[in-house]
């Protein structure tokens, strides 16, 4: 079956990207619950296993500032498919490398730091193809956001609970050969599900230049700041992606380790808001459209952020802090559905990868900081007081809907940019935003 053009037709590109991203994060998950574990088994140090986080997601940041335009000349499929090689390779030594006694420190930082880089083009090519394989597949862009966010949580489940399972039984070590696998397995599945697909191959016929790729590049950030919905969106979301990767990567591993049962608890802990956050995003797909944006978003938020760090300073045991995170992550759940939504509503098709790669840029730029940030504080001033400090700046940054007008405009259902958005230049200058809460 093909559609006009030549393209192939039908749900099988868009189902190979859905499975190619299900696998990839899953193994990503897989990460970032083996490797802080890791660190505070084989240093006990809260402050190196921030400095790890930290390696990891500087380069995040660095590659999704300046690879917009890269994946356009590129090529989506292309970049999916190197980004997951050069992850796997990268992931996969850690403990071939630990096994021979030959892992310094600095290595481990260096070989997250290389995984960091790689990851985040992979994740915006698949992301930034969604609205033509959706279109190919006869689904709506929100229903085609919901199920793209779902299959996206429900991998993070099965990758926490299998990460606490396998550190138990087999060692932090055998997590990170397995997450070096899924890549592999990623990388196949864009390959040769993706294959002829035209939104997936290069774009630009132009010749590259320095000054080519500046004047794009600089089309995704005069986009982002002049949007101010999309702008607002990315500032809340850097602020809480950086407190939520202190939690992930420091707060709630050494919790685990100090106060709970261990890999297994903190395992199923990350699955259970995993799985719920699933339930959630499969809830908005099916009814979510019938109510307010800005009201469900913001309610959401509130419900996924603060409560999940009072519960764990101040409440023994596991079971009151697994119900917390069951309500969060059904909230959370809600949350990239609807910025998914009303990035590609507001987005132009041919500035999507730039716009993504600024966005997503924005989005993650605190994340470096957010990890040593709170291995600092827990060695500092204590776990208790890093849990209430964190939770109460999340809490403020999750005031924003309420309290900036540029939210309002998130409920205007509309393809076209309103008159407090910017018009569309006759030039090209404009980009989009792949936030992740």
């Amino acid at each position: 079956m093909t559609v006009e053009g030549g393209e192939p037709g039908g749900r099988k590109p868009f189902a190979a990207v859905l499975a190619a991203n299900t696998v990839s994060i899953a193994g990503t998950s897989l990460t970032m619950i083996g490797v802080p574990w890791f660190v505070l088994d084989t240093t006990g140090s809260a402050g190196r296993a921030g400095v790890v986080a930290f390696c990891a997601t500087l380069p995040v940041v660095v590659s999704a500032l300046v690879g917009g335009p890269l994946i356009d000349r590129i090529g989506h499929r292309r970049v999916s498919v190197a980004s997951d090689l050069v992850c796997g390779l990268a992931v996969g030594a850690i403990p071939l490398l630990h096994y021979a006694g030959a892992l310094e420190f600095w290595m481990l930082c260096a070989l997250m730091a290389i995984s960091g880089l790689a990851h985040t083009p992979g994740m915006t090519a698949r992301y930034v193809l969604m609205p033509d394989l959706a279109a190919h597949a006869g689904t709506t862009l929100a229903r085609a956001a919901s199920l793209f966010e779902g299959v996206s949580r429900g991998a993070r489940m099965i990758g926490a609970a299998l990460a606490g399972v396998l550190i138990a039984l087999l060692g932090a070590e055998a997590v990170l050969l397995l997450d070096a696998a899924t890549f592999a397995v990623s990388a196949l599945l864009v390959a040769a599900g993706v294959r002829g697909v035209r939104a997936a191959e290069p774009q630009k016929a132009a010749p590259v230049s320095f000054t080519t790729y500046r004047r794009e590049l600089r089309e995704g950030y005069v986009f982002l700041l002049r949007h101010r919905l999309l702008l607002a969106i990315v500032l809340m979301v850097m602020l809480t992606n950086g407190l939520d990767q202190g939690w992930s990567s420091v707060l709630l591993p050494v919790h685990a380790k100090d106060n709970l049962g261990g890999a297994t608890d903190l395992g199923m802990l990350a699955a259970i808001f995993g799985g719920c956050a699933l339930l959630g995003a499969l809830l908005y797909g099916a009814v979510g459209e019938r109510f307010p944006r800005r009201v469900v978003f913001t309610v959401a938020f509130l419900l996924c952020g603060l409560p999940r760090f009072v519960v764990a300073s101040l409440v023994d045991g596991t079971a009151a802090l697994a119900v917390t995170m069951a309500a969060g992550g059904l909230a959370a759940g809600m949350l990239n559905p609807i910025l998914t939504t009303v990035t590609y509503e507001r987005v132009p098709q041919e500035l999507r990868s730039r716009v993504g790669g600024v966005s997503t840029a924005g989005c993650e730029l605190t994340m470096p900081l957010g990890g040593l940030a709170a291995g600092l504080l827990v060695e500092e001033a204590g776990l208790v007081t890093a849990l209430l400090v964190v939770g109460g700046a999340y809490f403020l940054a999750t005031l924003s809907p309420v309290v900036f007008p540029s939210w309002r405009t998130m409920d205007d259902v509309t393809g076209n940019l309103s008159s407090s958005e910017p018009s569309r230049p006759s030039s090209p200058a404009r980009p989009e935003p792949a936030p992740r809460p």
